[in-house]
């Protein structure tokens, strides 16, 4: 994927969400933020970084109090697995912050195939003048 937005998504289409928390509450209420806008048409790119990044990991469990999401299925919202399957099958831009893994030194053999690696310029120029929300 390009560095540079699509010229052709207004700005207002665009939203960007950035994680920077490795806590299983934060890592799934981005990817609610993620999923809810790229199903109501939105552009989305989510940027995680930092200990944030095991959101991206195939296997999340090094999330910060991640048995959490049982107690969230058990209560009948969607949990990490399936709003994460969603945002793929949404379109939603997945981006684990270089710096971020080498910061706090994780392998990003570890990530989800759809995942590119790439810094915060590429974040902020895929949302443009668009919205930022961060968690």
């Amino acid at each position: 994927m390009s560095a540079r937005r699509d010229p052709s998504v207004p700005s207002e289409k665009r939203l960007g969400v950035l994680l920077l928390s490795g806590a299983h509450d934060r890592a799934h209420y981005a990817f609610v933020v993620a999923s809810g806008a790229a199903a109501l048409g939105r552009t989305v790119t989510l940027f995680v970084t930092n200990q944030g990044c095991h959101a991206l990991f195939q296997d999340w469990s090094g999330l910060d109090k991640a048995d959490r999401d049982a107690r969230v299925i058990a209560s009948g919202v969607a949990g990490l697995a399936d709003l994460r399957e969603a945002c793929v099958e949404l379109g939603v831009r997945l981006i684990a912050c270089e710096a971020g893994l080498r910061a706090e030194a994780l392998d990003a053999t570890r990530l989800l195939p759809q995942v590119e690696v790439a810094g915060i310029a590429t974040f902020l120029s895929a949302v443009g003048d668009g919205q930022i929300v961060t968690i």
